[in-house]
């Protein structure tokens, strides 16, 4: 089930997002202020994934300048990992761009083996440019910009 991430669920999301950085390295870089980066101002909406009362999973929808939004803040609990969560999510976006005429977009740090990367192309989000970063590490040097399936 996805529904509204409340205040209520901060904390558990917060725990979360420490298990992914340590075992994937997502966010690149953690930040100062977790619960304060999992709620960027310019949001649309934050959801969680929940299955059987326990949160699983986590995104936000951001407005951009030209009215368009970008997926963020997208991870999965790694012990519900190829359960479908981070598939559910992503379609959710999907699917609530598309209700409000939304143009939806996503980035993501190129890295080996990414299990990310490889959601998004299973899913049939096509890579649209690569943007050189110095930023995120010896790992990563590029900012991979995704846009859905048609």
């Amino acid at each position: 089930m996805i529904r509204e991430r409340s205040d209520a669920d901060l904390d558990v999301c917060v725990e979360l997002l420490r298990d992914v950085h340590e075992l994937a390295g997502y966010p690149v870089n953690w930040p100062a202020d977790p619960r304060g980066w999992l709620t960027p101002v310019d949001r649309l909406n934050c959801w969680v994934a929940v299955i059987d009362s326990r949160v699983v999973g986590h995104v936000v929808l951001t407005s951009d300048s030209a009215g368009g939004a970008s997926v963020e803040r997208l991870f999965v609990d790694p012990r519900a990992t190829r359960a479908g969560v981070g598939r559910s999510l992503l379609e959710h976006c999907v699917t609530t761009a598309v209700e409000s005429g939304r143009k939806l977009t996503l980035e993501v740090v190129e890295k080996p083996g990414s299990a990310a990367i490889a959601l998004y192309r299973r899913a049939g989000w096509r890579e649209a440019g690569r943007t050189p970063i110095d930023w995120a590490g010896d790992e990563a040097s590029h900012l991979l910009h995704f846009e859905p399936p048609a």
